[in-house]
């Protein structure tokens, strides 16, 4: 806990306070997963086709879409709860259009041992932001996006 919590302190301002948001969405997305249905929690986003890729973004939009997706993947390394991929995808998801910053999170499966098994990450432009382990041994089965406003003044913030 001690070497977590040091770990905190060694992060920039702007990076705790992602952390922060980060960790709060993940325990939202956590409970909201358990309590609601798939279908409910994206019901405000649009489907996508499989192949399909997310608008290109700035240089400015790319460097906070990475920081984003480093800062949930921590915080979700150090949550209580478990904060699998979709977890994170969707936390990630909801951080990036909070900054008008349009990504997709694809869903896959693959089928191991008689099992299928489901994956899902977040794509930014041309990046993987978070759950890219592994990823490309998942088909993509369905993408989800929000509807992403292009407003130079949200760019900037």
């Amino acid at each position: 806990m001690l070497h977590k919590l040091k770990g905190f302190f060694k992060l920039s301002s702007k990076e705790r306070i992602l952390f922060l948001e980060a960790y709060i969405y993940t325990g939202i997305y956590r409970v909201a997963l358990l309590v609601l249905s798939f279908k409910f929690l994206t019901r405000t986003l649009a489907q996508y086709s499989p192949g399909e890729i997310p608008p290109p973004l700035s240089s400015s939009q790319k460097d906070k879409a990475k920081m984003i997706g480093k800062m949930v993947e921590k915080a979700a390394s150090t949550t209580p709860w478990q904060s699998a991929c979709l977890v994170q995808a969707l936390s990630a998801q909801k951080m990036l259009r909070c900054r008008n910053i349009p990504a997709f999170f694809a869903l896959g499966v693959k089928k191991e041992k008689d099992e299928m098994k489901a994956h899902a990450w977040t794509l930014c432009d041309d990046m993987i932001i978070t759950g890219k382990s592994g990823h490309e041994r998942f088909t993509v089965v369905s993408l989800f996006g929000w509807q992403v406003l292009h407003d130079s003044k949200q760019e900037n913030a």
